[in-house]
C-alpha cells in the first residue's frame, strides 16, 4: 500500500492543522505517528478499518481527532490547540491490527513536517 501525507506546515501555538493521508489499495487499520529530532517515533492516534474505533496517545487526547473517509481512501488527523511539543515529522501508517506499536505497521508514508511556534 502506498501512503502520501499532506497538510503539514508552520502554525502558532494554540492554532490548528489538519493532516491528510491518501492510501492506495485495501482498507487497513491506520495510524498516525510522530518523530521529533533526537526522539523515538511515537504513537499519536489509531483508527479501525470501519472508523468506529479510535485510540489516542494521552498527550493528544482531547486535542487531536483521527477520522477516515473510506470512499476516498483517506485518513485525517485534525490537530487543535497545538503546542510547541507537538512539533515533529508526522507519519501515517497502515497495518492489519488495531495496535499502536510502530512494529505493527508495515507501510509508512514519507512524513509531513509540523512546526509550532511559541
Amino acid at each position: 500500500v502506498q501512503l502520501v501525507e499532506s497538510g503539514g506546515g508552520l502554525v502558532q501555538a494554540g492554532g490548528s492543522l489538519r493532516l491528510s493521508c491518501a492510501a492506495s489499495g485495501r482498507t487497513y487499520v491506520m495510524g498516525w505517528f510522530r518523530q521529533a529530532p533526537g526522539k523515538e517515533r511515537e504513537f499519536v492516534a489509531l483508527i479501525s478499518r470501519s472508523g468506529s474505533s479510535t485510540l489516542y496517545a494521552d498527550s493528544v487526547k482531547g486535542r487531536f481527532t483521527i477520522s477516515r473517509d473510506n470512499a476516498e481512501n483517506t485518513v485525517y488527523l485534525q490537530m487543535t490547540s497545538l503546542k510547541p511539543d507537538d512539533a515533529a515529522v508526522y507519519y501515517c501508517a497502515a497495518g492489519p491490527s488495531f495496535d499502536g506499536s510502530p512494529r505493527a505497521f508495515a507501510s509508512w508514508g514519507q512524513g509531513t513536517q509540523v512546526t509550532v511556534s511559541s
